[in-house]
């Protein structure tokens, strides 16, 4: 099953047979792929649930969409998709009438049909405009950034959502170089900044990470939609996350462990005052990672983790 019709996808769906196992889909269940992509994991979780399991797709991005509705068109009416952000989570199961749900997925960062589209921006390999956008009617582009913020606040920006340590020499040559208007100007500029021997990524790769994180406003986003997928969720009902990044799943990480606890107070407070109860315990311990196997078949899984909650 995990093979099926995966070769037909712009986008490899990343840990396919391990979100299968991890969500354990059944008939007659409620799940929401928060980041719909293509398909590939929806349809998996469709497969898995038939005849009589439901599931609602959410995604930005309307190219992704129209995707998802050709790659699985034999699962309506069992399938709901709808373009929005998943931070409207809470509101798009009030308006299907779901009160609980079996299983929440989150697949997050930009997906390979994205970076192979040159006219999205995604890429620094590929010549196209600086516009990094999943919705492409959303306000804000990446050469906005790049062109408008102050060199201290381009400078912030790249240091705090690519860990770029060279970020404010990057900063100062992008705003020397203004205006920048496609990806490959901005590659070059960055690429001649960076000092250093060469090192295993490109040097403009954080700087892109940092780019795309702002303009779709990524960080705030995922911390949005944990609580909503958490209360969501029916008792021994389970939320997977892919991240790709360390911002990330340190985000969920750091969620899951204090929603794994009873009490959140200081370690040196004597007496718990927080009247906090766990509401999830944690699967899986340690992110699950792909196997050599899913690596070498597609290279861009190698930095995929994975972490798994149960609602309790």
């Amino acid at each position: 099953m995990a093979g099926e019709g995966e070769s037909e996808l712009p986008h490899r769906p990343v840990l396919y047979q391990e979100i299968i196992h991890f969500l354990q889909p059944r008939s007659g269940g409620f799940y929401v792929d928060c980041t719909v992509g293509a398909g590939g994991h929806a349809g998996g979780i469709l497969q898995a649930s038939a005849p009589q399991g439901r599931l609602l797709g959410l995604e930005l991005d309307p190219q992704a969409l129209t995707l998802a509705r050709q790659r699985l068109a034999a699962f309506f009416p069992r399938l709901t998709l709808v373009q929005a952000s998943y931070v409207s989570l809470s509101q798009q199961l009030e308006a299907l009438g779901w009160e609980q749900v079996d299983g929440v997925l989150l697949d997050l960062g930009a997906s390979s049909m994205q970076f192979d589209t040159a006219e999205r921006g995604f890429s620094f390999l590929r010549d196209g405009p600086l516009d990094m956008r999943f919705d492409p009617q959303g306000p804000l582009r990446a050469e906005d950034l790049v062109n408008g913020l102050e060199q201290e606040e381009l400078a912030d920006l790249i240091y705090r959502y690519g860990e770029e340590r060279q970020s404010r020499r990057i900063a100062r040559a992008i705003v020397a170089a203004r205006p920048l208007h496609t990806t490959t100007e901005l590659a070059e500029v960055v690429s001649k900044a960076v000092k250093g021997p060469p090192g295993d990524i490109h040097p403009a790769t954080r700087v892109f990470q940092a780019l795309r994180i702002a303009v779709n406003n990524e960080l705030q986003a995922l911390q949005g939609v944990l609580p909503q997928a958490v209360a969501a969720l029916a008792e021994g009902g389970r939320l997977a996350v892919i991240a790709f990044h360390s911002l990330e799943d340190r985000i969920v990480k750091e969620y899951l462990r204090r929603e794994s606890r009873d009490c959140i107070c200081p370690p040196e407070q004597p007496v718990c005052t927080c009247d906090h109860r766990a509401s999830v315990k944690v699967v899986s311990k340690r992110p699950i990672r792909p196997g050599a196997a899913e690596v070498e078949a597609n290279p861009r899984a190698r930095s995929a983790r994975l972490r798994v909650a149960e609602r309790l």
